[in-house]
């Protein structure tokens, strides 16, 4: 007890004191994540709105094939990045490995699938008739699908906050992509795992607490924008 109370003093200390190697984590983290999520949404909603609305052979199929990706380990989309992406490999000559970019890369597989379903999902459960009644009165296809967009807002925002959350706090493709190089590639996750294994617990619990004020204040958004106002039991 008084080795966790110790701990815990000691990281709100690494926390409040500014220490640098902890927020420059941190950065790498919230740059490598949200430029993944920046990424991930376009085509996650382009592929969204292409399930939802049209209609084509092997439509059911990939459905199911994106609802299975969303239950495939984030170490084994490490994995296949790296065999892609090492010297042996057919993207090998590019250097990625061991990079940020091999990491948002990684992010980005592992977010698609995750907004694709939700957003199908939203798309399906929203009022249909926006999109035909968009163009019915003359809205060009860009016009018709900001509409549909503002009626499924709240599951886009949703989505976007989900898959984030799932991202910014997955250890298993970062530290495969990334190698943990100290001050390029170590993010939060793996500074954790790091950190622990060296019986460095204060570390570990201020990353650690990062992550769960972030998913807080990501949850406190999805609630107001949802127009609640405030969290309720």
């Amino acid at each position: 007890m008084d080795l966790l109370l110790s701990s815990i003093a000691d990281a709100f200390r690494l926390l409040f004191s500014g220490d640098a190697e902890v927020w420059r984590i941190v950065a790498i983290s919230f740059s490598v994540s949200t430029t993944a999520i920046l990424a991930a949404v376009p085509p996650a909603l382009a592929i969204a709105f292409v399930l939802a609305y049209a209609s084509f052979p092997g439509r059911r199929l990939l459905i199911s094939l994106f609802n299975t990706f969303l239950y495939i380990p984030a170490v084994v989309i490490g994995l296949t990045l790296f065999i892609l992406l090492s010297r042996q490999g057919p993207l090998g000559d590019f250097r990625l490995l061991f990079t940020q970019t091999a990491m948002v890369m990684g992010q980005f597989l592992l977010a698609l699938p995750i907004l694709v379903c939700m957003l199908h999902t939203a798309l399906q459960s929203g009022n249909r008739a926006a999109w035909e009644t968009a163009r019915t009165l003359g809205a060009g296809s860009l016009r018709a699908v900001v509409t549909v967009l503002h009626e499924i807002r709240f599951g886009l925002l949703a989505a976007i906050v989900t898959a984030y959350g799932r991202i910014i706090s997955e250890v298993g493709a970062s530290m495969m992509l990334g190698g943990n190089i100290a001050e390029y590639t170590r993010n939060i996750p793996t500074a954790i795992a790091l950190e622990t294994s060296r019986g460095a617990f204060a570390e570990g619990i201020a990353l650690g607490s990062v992550l769960l004020l972030l998913a807080f204040l990501l949850n406190l958004l999805l609630q107001y924008a949802q127009g609640k106002g405030s969290i309720h039991p």
